[in-house]
């Protein structure tokens, strides 16, 4: 009945226009804020899924590290250990160090020397992946490199067109000091490919052949920087029967867990878009404020009839707390309605483009997620319980005469 009442009252001519007006404002605001809402955080999912893809593109599932230092020795029990664990698909051995690539140009880079199942444990040797040349490392005699794009860019690499051989410098370990005649052991290498993934990986990492690397760098047969894995279950599950298995001495992370700042500073930013966006509603509150207020003031008589016939404080603030919610559901409702609306859009014809070429896609990604609508569907609720409570409460506390 609360309901009826409120929906009269909405429907219902009124003495001044602006009591119209105002209500009307207040959905349009309730509509603006939800629908922004809604747009804004599908936006950011679509971002952080594509972000996250790329990073799963370059990452492996899971990652054995030392616990100390930066390399481990491993022996062939341990490797049958890791191999024989439910869950684990693939392993691969990566040698990784710092170096000084020499093309045209210097540059620093970290250079992965990996194995042939390397490809199998992430993404990264893809058509999406690799724009320029192939993903070809070479052997211990005739090694090959794959660049990053940022690194191919600084050490003036022409993939392409190769008219300078690059020479790569990884640190003696043997040396007694770094910077002495020895200090260095250079090679010339030659460049097979570039890949292309993520600035942060494009601008750092080069690849070659695990042998090569760790001929380069004076490791043992059994010594390795890590070895990524590739697991057909649960990683969360899988590390904890591997871990008790290798001890303390090993490091055993998942991809979030190699990634936790990353994944952290995500959420951080999604609540904190939520909350600027929320003012937005706030905002719309004040707009249903002003306007049950003035519609109380509008229907004096009718609280007066109301209060005659029987009706208590209670009766007369849920009628004016129902107008609040209806004026609400209005407006959220249209907003999340045009909202959803927009995002299909998007998603299936990519209208609105990203600027610029250096993304790895022209478009805003959008994913639309149920949580997302049922946060909104909230916020808007508990906004709109809040801005009526106190015209309602008025409402039901005054005494109003019949008499003109």
């Amino acid at each position: 009945m609360n309901l009826l009442f409120a929906w009269r009252y909405f429907r219902s001519n009124k003495s001044t226009n602006a009591v119209n007006v105002i209500a009307w404002i207040s959905i349009s605001a309730i509509a603006v804020g939800s629908a922004a809402l809604i747009i804004i955080l599908s936006v950011f999912n679509g971002f952080e899924d594509l972000v996250k893809g790329l990073y799963a593109d370059f990452y492996a599932d899971m990652r054995i590290a030392p616990a100390r230092g930066k390399t481990f020795h491993i022996s062939p029990t341990q490797i049958q250990l890791i191999k024989s664990t439910q869950g684990v698909a693939v392993i691969s051995f990566v040698a990784e160090e710092k170096a000084l690539l020499n093309g045209t140009q210097q540059t620093i880079v970290s250079i992965k020397g990996v194995d042939d199942r390397y490809t199998s444990v992430n993404k990264i040797n893809t058509p999406l992946h690799i724009p320029r040349g192939k993903f070809e490392l070479g052997s211990v005699a005739e090694p090959k490199l794959v660049v990053g794009a940022g690194i191919e860019n600084a050490a003036g690499i022409n993939i392409d067109k190769q008219t300078f051989p690059a020479t790569i410098y990884l640190p003696n370990r043997n040396a007694a000091k770094l910077i002495s005649d020895d200090g260095l052991n250079a090679f010339t290498i030659t460049p097979s490919g570039t890949f292309k993934v993520q600035q942060d990986f494009d601008n750092e990492y080069v690849f070659s052949n695990l042998a090569f690397v760790k001929y380069m760098l004076n490791m043992s047969a059994d010594e390795y920087s890590a070895i990524e894995m590739k697991v057909s279950g649960d990683p969360d599950k899988v590390k904890k029967i591997l871990q008790p298995k290798l001890g303390n001495t090993f490091v055993i992370e998942t991809r979030y867990e190699q990634n936790r700042s990353l994944y952290g500073v995500m959420q951080v930013e999604k609540w904190v878009i939520y909350g600027i966006l929320s003012l937005i509603l706030v905002v719309a509150a004040f707009n249903m404020i002003g306007a049950l207020t003035m519609l109380v003031l509008e229907k004096q008589k009718d609280i007066a009839v109301l209060k005659a016939m029987g009706a208590n404080e209670q009766t007369i603030q849920r009628i004016f707390l129902s107008e609040g919610i209806l004026l609400a559901g209005l407006g959220g409702g249209g907003g999340i309605l045009l909202a959803a609306v927009i995002c299909w859009l998007q998603i299936q014809f990519k209208l609105i483009k990203l600027g610029g070429n250096t993304f790895i896609i022209d478009y805003y990604p959008v994913k639309m997620v149920a949580t997302d609508f049922l946060l909104v569907i909230a916020t808007v609720a508990v906004i709109a319980v809040l801005a009526s409570w106190i015209p309602s409460r008025k409402a039901s506390l005054q005494m109003f005469s019949l008499k003109s």
